[in-house]
């Protein structure tokens, strides 16, 4: 919830001093009837008046200006959908989120300034379509092209090298997944624009900017840094060392970068602490060509006043209804007691029931796009549901959800952080279980088979009768003994032939390991883990072995094919 006009929230200032102006009225009030006479006698006399039906009023009045307050501040909330026309460009930004753009020879990081830039070339976009990649030893969409500005800023403030786990710094991927992001619209300007600090890990840069300009697109390179080099901060306080122990010093390669924007057809840019590459960037888009675009859509604050104008009505209508003496017929019923407490619940009901449904909308719209089988259908799933977090941030179905399609676009980290999210908020058991196993998921993909292990005891606290879970903890317990030098949970490599195996094996796995890996387990979970298996075939036992065996196999020979081929990736450098 916002407000876009937050100055008339000032005015609720005049609520307290309306409610002392009351309690002096009550006084004066009490004052008067004491000149009458005995107060208990003066009320004896009037027994249909009532002071509690007065501050009842009262109370009624004052909500009543205060949410009439609120609706001239205008709340806004979650996102509505538009559609125009419109003449502009689409702008492609690819964002360097290495370890080198942690340097802070630009204030306050290269990063942080990376970010800002993009967030001030949004705020100038009024017609215009805008796409975010992020990279650096592999590319990912971040954002597909859009005209969502809302959600680019908000998908900007989520870019942190943890999005990436595989480091370097690989350009050329990053311009060949932005030419391959724009839309099919024609006659329309198209830009590539490329933060980075330069240090190209892998080479082939401008040969994906030929490519790119042959497809009509225009590359320009924002060189960020400066020449000198400076050191790259560490989570422990120090500095970045390299496999000799020496400090690492990323410095600018403007050489390359001015190579890469000169085959791009674009212009290179030098960013540094000034405006001055903000305000030359903004020059060099507005010479392109601005095509009409088609019915396009964009997302700006839903207004919220409706809400707030239906309770000001019903507050007003139940503050008409209670009159100051009290009615004999309704003295009788006894309703007034009950009724405060009545319309609070009611009311609270229903703000909790708008925002229920602006989530569960989002929701709904995210998952069409995640069953649509698209191209970019996770992505596009991502945003409803990061809109859908942004109505209810504690919605767990959201939660679980963008963990899901951040899954699929193997943003792990990410993932995990959504996954465990869920699992703390989630009060269903089958549920709970889920956001376990896919945890386990995750790090059984990265070879981090203690965790992966340990998420899926919790999985199985939960559901002890899901077979596919226990296949995965017991095929977790072969690869760690199989690979004792895993253990330590620093794991990579291979992360989609662990996926590969968790999906395609049959869901009954029996742990034919167990008495190895019994020492391991408490008794409890002994106990559980022996009757769940007492409950499979030994012949389908068998079965499944074999084929996870034969699949295992099959795995190690493509990995051997796979390394006997020339490696592009230099996996030596992690900035």
């Amino acid at each position: 919830m916002r407000f876009d006009s937050t100055t008339y929230l000032l005015l609720l200032g005049i609520i307290p001093f309306m409610v002392l102006l009351m309690m002096w009225a009550e006084w004066r009030r009490r004052k008067m009837l004491r000149r009458l006479g005995d107060i208990g006698l003066v009320n004896a006399l009037m027994p249909d008046a009532s002071a509690k039906r007065r501050w009842v009023k009262f109370a009624l009045t004052q909500a009543v200006l205060a949410v009439a307050i609120l609706m001239a501040a205008r709340p806004q909330m979650g996102t509505k959908v538009s559609h125009e026309k419109r003449r502009g460009i689409e702008a492609v930004v690819a964002v360097d989120i290495s370890n080198s753009m942690l340097a802070q020879d630009v204030t306050p990081s290269r990063l942080q300034k990376s970010k800002m830039l993009i967030e001030n070339l949004v705020e100038n976009f009024t017609k215009d379509k805008v796409g975010m990649i992020v990279f650096a030893g592999d590319a990912f969409v971040q954002l597909p092209i859009t005209s969502d500005y809302v959600s680019a800023k908000m998908f900007l403030q989520n870019i942190d090298p943890s999005l990436i786990h595989t480091q370097g710094t690989d350009i050329a991927a990053a311009i060949n997944l932005a030419a391959n992001s724009f839309t099919q619209q024609k006659n329309v300007g198209k830009a590539i624009i490329v933060i980075t600090d330069g240090e190209d890990h892998e080479g082939g840069a401008m040969e994906a900017a030929k490519a790119a300009r042959e497809k009509g697109y225009r590359v320009f390179i924002l060189g960020i840094g400066n020449t000198s080099g400076a050191p790259i901060p560490s989570g422990d306080g120090g500095y970045m060392k390299d496999n000799t122990g020496n400090t690492v010093m990323t410095a600018l390669n403007e050489r390359m970068c001015r190579e890469i924007a000169e085959a791009g057809k674009g212009a290179y840019i030098h960013v540094d602490n000034t405006s001055s590459a903000q305000e030359r960037l903004n020059d060099e888009l507005a010479k392109m060509q601005r095509g009409e675009m088609e019915s396009v859509v964009y997302s700006e604050y839903d207004e919220q006043f409706q809400a707030f104008g239906i309770l000001a009505l019903l507050l007003i209508i139940i503050e008409v209804c209670i009159s100051e003496a009290v009615n004999p017929y309704f003295r009788k019923l006894r309703l007034f007691r009950k009724r405060s407490a009545v319309i609070l619940f009611l009311f609270v009901c229903g703000a909790i029931s708008v925002n229920a449904q602006n989530s569960r909308a989002f929701i709904r719209s995210g998952n069409r796009d995640f069953r649509s089988g698209a191209e970019n259908a996770p992505a596009k799933a991502e945003l409803q549901y990061r809109k859908a977090l942004s109505a209810n941030q504690t919605n767990p179905q959201a939660l679980y959800n963008l963990g899901c399609a951040l899954m699929a676009q193997k943003k792990d980290s990410a993932a995990m952080d959504m996954f465990s999210k869920a699992a703390r908020v989630e009060t269903s058991k089958v549920r709970r279980a889920m956001c376990y196993h896919n945890m386990g998921v995750l790090l059984q993909s990265q070879k981090q088979y203690d965790q992966a292990i340990e998420q899926y005891k919790q999985a199985l606290r939960l559901q002890p009768h899901d077979n596919e879970t226990r296949y995965n903890m017991v095929l977790c317990q072969r690869l760690r003994k199989n690979n004792p030098d895993n253990n330590n949970g620093n794991g990579g490599g291979n992360n989609g032939n662990d996926n590969k195996d968790n999906k395609q094996k049959d869901k009954n796995e029996k742990n034919k390991d167990k008495n190895n890996d019994s020492g391991n387990k408490d008794n409890d979970e002994q106990k559980k883990q022996q009757q769940q298996e007492q409950q499979m075939s030994r012949e389908n036992a068998e079965q499944l072995l074999n084929a996870a065996m034969q699949e295992e196999k099959a795995t190690q020979q493509r990995m051997k094919k796979a390394m006997s081929q020339p490696q592009r990736r230099n996996i030596q450098k992690n900035w």
